[in-house]
């Protein structure tokens, strides 16, 4: 499993001119799935994204994870994080999952994001032509993969 998450001031992601999910403060996680992937590796990656102390404490220092800043997760599926682009200039994207695995493991990790986090978590519409915006906090940006943790 791969993730970009972005610290937000906002973010939101509209599907045909309908939002279909919204936070304020908070993550947007980007996240893409292999066929390889296991429940412990969806647990892990869903308590490391909450347990992220990237939010500003008093003295202004990366100190606080986003429960203890009060903030939000909007997660979003994209396969095209498992683009491999070693040949030629045109993405392969032979080792995302295809949709009838990736959907299910979505749907299980954006439950464990909840359970983690202690409240739903919004998303865009699996499969779905989506288009995100966000306002970058800071910029910070981090990008997690569960098969070479750093």
């Amino acid at each position: 499993m791969r993730v970009v998450i972005q610290r937000v001031s906002e973010a939101r992601v509209t599907v045909d001119g309908a939002v279909s999910g919204r936070i304020g403060p908070g993550l947007l996680v980007l996240a893409g799935f292999s066929e390889n992937e296991s429940e412990a590796g969806l647990d892990w990656m869903a308590k490391k994204i909450v347990a992220l102390r990237v939010f500003a404490d008093a003295a202004g220092v990366m100190n606080l994870d986003v429960r203890q800043a009060g903030g939000r997760i909007l997660a979003v599926s994209q396969f095209t994080l498992y683009a491999s682009t070693r040949k030629g200039n045109r993405p392969s994207w032979s080792r995302a999952a295809r949709g009838e695995i990736s959907q299910p493991l979505f749907e299980r990790f954006v439950q464990k994001l909840a359970t983690a986090l202690g409240q739903p978590v919004p998303t865009g519409v699996f499969g779905a032509d989506m288009q995100v915006a966000l306002v970058n906090d800071g910029p910070v940006t981090v990008c997690i993969d569960s098969e070479d943790p750093e």
